[in-house]
């Protein structure tokens, strides 16, 4: 499913001791514990009252504490807790400008790993190791996942499989013969505007839409948007595809993401922190966005893909999905994008979320560098390659 990109849209919407020495067992471990979280008042889903357009200060509140603010699932911890071993701290000059890269980039929290150990590890903006951190799209990979293990687990038979096939409702849409590796990969060639900054586009008005009863709002969403190129021949960032990624993956699964993700992800990755997954006005978990975290958490989920993922999703997966299944060509050499995975030169990969959120994997190095942050704005190609290039920093220490 190689092909060159033809339209580039916005980036992505998006202390520990003991011992460990491997993938946590989990046989017959029952899946952590998924309730309702539904605060009293509500944020309003309004467009023009996004979070996209918040002051830093109310974002800053909120990106560590969305379960008081939206309706979503809350998944407990693993039963099993991965315990992360220190690891030889990093250089004086490495910890110097990754302290310089936070204080420039208002990240909040930044987590190394190194062989699954922990090289690195401190926060700002008031954050702590047992806080939660919203992802934006780095929830995005974590479909991913669950689409794997879908697949995996036979409720999905490939990538191949036509989006019609399992979400019906999409027959007679744009999505009509769209494959879901192509929505994985985002070139289903349906139009979409995923400007952040714009009050009217795609991707601000996508969850204020008027629920329908008995339909997902991400099909009621989709029903509204016309084709501008032939399936699989146009790479366009939309975070409606992941949005119906995650849609795909309940029904194949018959399962909330939250508590596939529970099975899947929170019980074999370890996780010390319970998860939060915000849902839609429908009710279903939104799958392009908006789970919230411990920092570890997200470092303990970048350590599990750079395993492999052993039994739960299929043995090339994140081999697959962290490669370039769209080229970005040759003014961006190296860079692509993947089964909901950013690509990047040499062989690393990552995920990434507006406000400044990624997980970035060097699999040459086994690194894993996890961030959580609030940027002044939603998107910064300088801040971006700011990460880029701490972590091609630390990479190159730890060789």
């Amino acid at each position: 499913m190689r092909m060159v990109l033809t339209s580039i849209a916005a980036l992505a919407l998006a202390g520990c001791a003991g011992a460990y020495s491997g993938p946590v067992e989990i046989a017959d471990a029952p899946p952590p514990a998924v309730t309702q979280s539904m605060p009293a008042q509500m944020a309003s889903l309004d467009p023009s009252d996004s979070i996209l357009f918040w002051s830093d200060d109310r974002r800053s509140a909120a990106f560590r504490d969305m379960e008081s603010m939206f309706a979503g699932l809350e998944v407990a911890p693993a039963n099993a807790v991965r315990v992360l071993e220190p690891g030889a701290p990093m250089s004086a000059a490495t910890v110097s400008a990754i302290r310089a890269f936070m204080d420039e980039t208002q990240a909040a929290g930044v987590m190394v790993l190194q062989d699954g150990k922990v090289r690195f590890e401190d926060y700002t903006l008031g954050l702590g190791a047992e806080d939660r951190w919203t992802s934006f799209s780095v929830a995005k990979s974590f479909t991913s996942t669950l689409l794997g293990a879908a697949i995996e687990d036979g409720h999905v038979e490939s990538i191949e499989t036509p989006v019609t096939s399992i979400i019906p409702a999409l027959s007679g849409t744009a999505y009509e013969g769209v494959t879901v590796g192509q929505i994985a990969t985002m070139t289903s060639g349906v139009a979409w505007n995923e400007n952040y900054s714009d009050p009217n586009s795609d991707v601000a008005k996508m969850l204020a839409i008027a629920p329908v009863a008995g339909e997902s709002q991400a099909v009621t969403y989709a029903r509204t948007l016309e084709r501008e190129a032939p399936a699989g021949e146009k790479w366009v960032y939309k975070t409606l595809e992941t949005n119906l990624l995650g849609l795909i993956v309940e029904e194949a699964t018959g399962k909330s993401l939250a508590a596939y993700a529970a099975e899947k992800i929170v019980e074999p990755a370890g996780f010390a922190g319970g998860m939060f997954w915000m849902q839609d006005l429908t009710g279903g978990n939104i799958g392009g966005c908006c789970l919230s975290l411990r920092l570890s958490d997200y470092a303990r989920f970048g350590q599990f893909v750079m395993e492999g993922g052993e039994g739960v999703v299929p043995a090339d997966w994140f081999a697959e999905s962290g490669k370039a299944q769209v080229s970005f060509g040759p003014n961006a050499p190296g860079f692509g994008y993947g089964y909901q995975w950013w690509a990047y030169p040499q062989g690393s990969y990552g995920a990434q979320g507006i406000f400044g959120q990624s997980i970035t994997l060097v699999p040459e190095s086994d690194l894993v560098v996890a961030v959580v942050s609030n940027w002044p704005t939603a998107t910064s190609s300088e801040n971006r390659s700011k990460a880029r290039q701490i972590a091609a920093m630390i990479a190159a220490e730890v060789q």
